[in-house]
């Protein structure tokens, strides 16, 4: 029996079939042209991706220390740290020098320093350090506000005790929250970074990079399996890392409410040109709130001319420019705008 691929070689076939074209002329071509250009394009994709990731890594690996910190003269713990400057300033996670005295940094061509505690924010969970040093290549800061979700990030630190270890992934939700708490005050970290570059113990501290090897976050937890949080780096944490260097604290003011965001009624916020304000649920007794006569269901709308649509704008605002001055506080109360002026203490270490 003769196929129809044989009958068409031999001419058999009636004028009309000749025009057919026969599947298995073409399909197998067809195929190995388009599977070898799947495969080009993969091995391309691979290739650009891996060159991102090694490229951070190079111009990163230099800028992250290992750290070993001692309480009371024993190794109690260790982490990572981001050089930041060339002579010797270092920053890192608050709760990785919680406690500590004293401590090694073991740099990235293994000199191993003295470390020097320099200041710790426990409610941003930042924290610098310093070693005598002045020959140190510094990491460049980035800006996490320009982050968007699905970005290539390279998370670079010293996890489990392996020094310079390098693992990459992407941004995979912005604008979480990470509370935090210093003795008996609480503060909610904003706009923590979210990624699923494996973190382990010991990347705390280390650098959470962009593509072009900036830094725009520092390590700080493991949210579970794939979760990783990351302190981001932009204008508002700088102004702490600035303060922890220059003073070695950063002074916070003080309110003394509680609250959290509520819609604002749809007249007022036609009127005001927003949506949410702070709903007041409590006033700590003795406070400035207090003083001020600020009253639990108060809407907090603007402070110091500024509006507050939510529990982090008004904490942007207790820095210590508003620490013992009185500042002009707008609130909404049974249908009516009230002005009402509090002078916030700081806040206890």
């Amino acid at each position: 029996m003769h196929t129809l691929a044989d009958a068409a070689a031999r001419g058999y076939l009636p004028p009309t079939m000749h025009r057919l074209r026969l599947i298995d002329d073409r399909l197998p071509a067809s195929n190995s042209d388009g599977e070898a250009a799947q495969r080009v394009a993969e091995d391309e994709a691979l290739d650009a991706y891996s060159t991102i990731v090694a490229s951070v890594a190079d111009r990163l690996l230099p800028s992250v220390a290992s750290l070993v910190v001692r309480r009371g003269g024993r190794a109690r713990g260790a982490g990572s740290a981001v050089v930041i400057t060339p002579d010797g300033f270092l920053l890192t996670s608050a709760h990785v020098l919680s406690g500590a005295d004293s401590g090694e940094a073991r740099l990235a061509d293994g000199h191993e320093v003295g470390l020097e505690i320099v200041g710790r924010d426990p409610l941003s969970d930042l924290a610098v350090a310093r070693v005598a040093a002045s020959w140190l290549p510094a990491a460049t800061l980035g800006d996490a506000d320009r982050l968007r979700v699905g970005q290539l990030v390279v998370a670079i630190g010293n996890p489990l005790g392996f020094s310079g270890s390098v693992t990459a992934g992407v941004v995979s939700a912005l604008g979480r929250s990470l509370p935090t708490r210093a003795g008996s005050a609480t503060r909610i970290v904003e706009n923590v970074i979210q990624t699923d570059a494996a973190l382990n113990p010991g990347n705390s501290g280390g650098a959470l990079a962009d593509s072009r090897g900036r830094v725009v976050g520092i390590n700080t937890a493991v949210a579970g399996l794939g979760l990783g949080l990351a302190v981001p780096i932009n204008a508002t944490t700088l102004r702490i890392v600035a303060a922890l260097m220059r003073e070695g604290r950063f002074r916070r003011a003080f309110l003394g409410i509680a609250g959290g965001v509520r819609p604002l009624p749809p007249r007022l916020a036609a009127s005001l040109g927003r949506r949410s304000a702070i709903e007041v649920t409590e006033v700590v007794d003795g406070s400035p709130a207090a003083r001020a006569g600020l009253r639990p269901r108060d809407l907090i709308l603007d402070v110091d001319g500024q509006p507050v649509a939510g529990v982090g704008d008004l904490q942007r605002l207790m820095v210590s420019d508003v620490i013992d001055r009185a500042v002009a506080v707008r609130v909404g109360r049974g249908g009516e705008l009230l002005s009402l002026s509090a002078t916030p203490v700081e806040l206890a270490a």
